[in-house]
């Protein structure tokens, strides 16, 4: 009797710890994925959270990046097209990273999300 209840509050802490897991995956995904609304959100919310923050982060990049495309866009007509294309590749590879549980470095991203401090 007492090893079905140890084996019973196993699976109640492995079952809540996944599922801890599995929101913090879906906050981190948002936070990157609505980029500067995400890091608002992040910041009020999940702050503590260095998982969420991590991708967070990435996002305000992504979003700063996308204020600096747009500006040079009158600039630089014809390059604007290729910044898009590897925006839009950066963005989709930290949606991945942040749905993937672990925190993986995304190419140039984080390298300047890591200099963030907050």
């Amino acid at each position: 009797m007492a090893k079905k209840r140890k084996r019973t509050k196993q699976k109640e802490q492995t079952s809540k710890s996944t599922s801890k897991q599995d929101s913090n995956k879906l906050y981190a995904f948002l936070a990157s994925f609505f980029t500067i609304i995400g890091f608002i959100i992040a910041i009020i919310l999940w702050k503590d959270n260095k998982y969420i923050m991590f991708y967070a982060k990435q996002g305000l990049v992504l979003f700063i990046a996308q204020v600096i495309i747009a500006v040079l866009t009158p600039f630089l007509n014809f390059l604007i097209p290729i910044l898009w294309i590897l925006f839009v590749i950066l963005w989709i590879c930290v949606w991945i990273n942040a749905l993937s549980g672990k925190k993986k470095r995304t190419i140039i991203i984080t390298d300047l999300a890591e200099k963030i401090k907050l």
